[in-house]
């Protein structure tokens, strides 16, 4: 059973930063790439970035967020990041790990920037 469960939300003020991770099992991890979107209130699920199945290569999506945020992840420990820097309010939502070709998501985790 493919399992994914997000971690690391939080509050942080405009400028700060936060690092979400998300959990993976049930599946052969090492063999597919993973994304990172966010829904933020109102809006529509938005595409943030994709890591490949080796970590090698990285998309990050939104013009928005180019330069400030990094995905990552860990095949040893079955688990993918997302580093987010110089976090604005704009970047408030529901942040959500997904397997795009197993169609599996995860819980969500909040994130909040707020002054």
């Amino acid at each position: 059973q493919v399992q994914l469960v997000e971690s690391g939300g939080g509050l942080v003020h405009p400028g700060g930063s936060l690092k979400l991770s998300c959990a993976a099992s049930g599946f052969s991890f090492s063999e597919y790439a993973m994304r990172y979107f966010r829904q933020a209130p109102g809006k529509a699920r938005e595409l943030v970035a994709t890591v490949g199945n080796t970590g090698l290569v990285t998309t990050v999506y939104p013009e928005s967020v180019k330069g400030r945020f990094t995905i990552s992840r860990d095949n040893a420990k079955n688990m993918v990041y997302l580093q987010m820097d110089n976090l604005k309010p704009e970047d408030t939502a529901v942040y959500y790990c997904n397997v795009p070709t197993l169609n599996a998501w995860g819980q969500g985790t909040q994130v909040t920037v707020t002054s």
